[in-house]
């Protein structure tokens, strides 16, 4: 049987604090679209915020999880401990203008990020829970991103997501895991190993830094969850995931998630891997000048809409309220 490969990048999916905060920085400062407001599938009680571009396409999108009163995370091994985004070439100044405008803590000098023989450029923040993310400045990313944002002209918008940095304490194991397994080539060593699904382009990248001097990292808020790899469809996924089973490891049944149908698994430094589909997408429950503006629950979900909506608290976007959340 011929190894099913990923496609890029999918998602990351994130812990954060306060729902509205988080709204605020990711539309308001960084310049994302709120394409999808709906529930944690497993706790409706908190928010499941979606960002990306336009459309919500696979690789441009970043999740969150805000738990108000979760406590504040530590970096370190076996977690994700980076996301980056891409940005267009030349604008890595405007963005550091930008960002310190509005008091954010950015990291400096930033991490390193060299990767073998590739010299990126970079700036590293963090956002208000203290998650770690990286713009990396693309030449050649042709996605457009999202230009709804008067505050983030279109010629410096986001246009989706880069790459992921792992932290490991053993560099082997997960290496073995991402090529054997995942069909991913190293593309590079250096202070970090890099991997690329298909073509070494954003939106396709894991970069691995191992180290024995950083202590077991603690996921909560400011951390990472889990990080998302593309199948194109359901019966992709289903030989993926069989395949998967057949090398030994623990895989979740395929789950619903609405957006996509989606499989878990654990790596051997202990981040939780999803595959996630790239159908249906965000458009199926509303249409695409709608995204993010209504409280969208799964249809399992819809008998208990009044009860949950009385557990979330009012979102707004800008100046609007997201319908279902007063």
């Amino acid at each position: 049987m011929t190894q099913v490969a990923p496609h890029g990048l999918h998602h990351v999916t994130a812990i954060a604090s306060d729902p509205q905060r988080n709204v605020d920085f990711y539309t308001g400062v960084l310049g994302l679209r709120l394409v999808k407001t709906t529930v944690n599938f497993d706790d409706p009680g908190t928010y499941h915020l979606y960002y990306g571009d336009e459309a919500g396409r696979p690789s441009t999108i970043l999740t969150f999880f805000p738990w108000r009163d979760v406590q504040a995370g530590r970096q370190g091994t076996g977690l994700t401990t980076a996301t980056a985004f891409s940005v267009p070439p030349g604008s890595l100044g405007w963005w550091q203008r930008h960002l310190a405008a509005h008091d954010v803590d950015l990291v400096d000098p930033p991490r390193d990020r060299t990767s073998g023989e590739q010299d990126e450029e970079v700036l590293t923040f963090r956002d208000p829970d203290g998650l770690v993310v990286d713009l990396v400045a693309s030449p050649g990313d042709t996605r457009s991103g999202w230009d709804g944002v008067a505050a983030v002209p279109a010629d410096h918008a986001v246009r989706g997501l880069h790459a992921v940095t792992l932290t490991e304490r053993e560099l082997g194991p997960t290496a073995s895991m991402l090529t054997d397994l995942l069909g991913m080539t190293a593309a590079g060593g250096g202070a970090r190993a890099r991997f690329a699904m298909g073509r070494d382009r954003p939106g396709t990248v894991v970069d691995v830094a191992a180290t024995t001097d950083a202590e077991r990292g603690l996921q909560a808020g400011g951390t990472v969850h889990h990080i998302a790899f593309r199948a194109p469809d359901r019966e992709t996924q289903e030989r993926w995931r069989q395949q998967l089973v057949d090398a030994g490891l623990t895989v979740t049944a395929i789950l619903d998630r609405r957006y996509f149908t989606s499989i878990y698994f654990r790596e051997p430094g202990g981040v939780l891997f999803e595959i996630a589909t790239d159908q249906p997408g965000f458009d199926v429950d509303e249409p695409l000048l709608e995204l993010g503006r209504h409280l969208r629950l799964p249809p399992w979900l819809e008998p208990d809409r009044e009860q949950i909506a009385r557990a979330l608290p009012p979102l707004r976007v800008g100046d609007e309220i997201v319908e279902g959340t007063d």
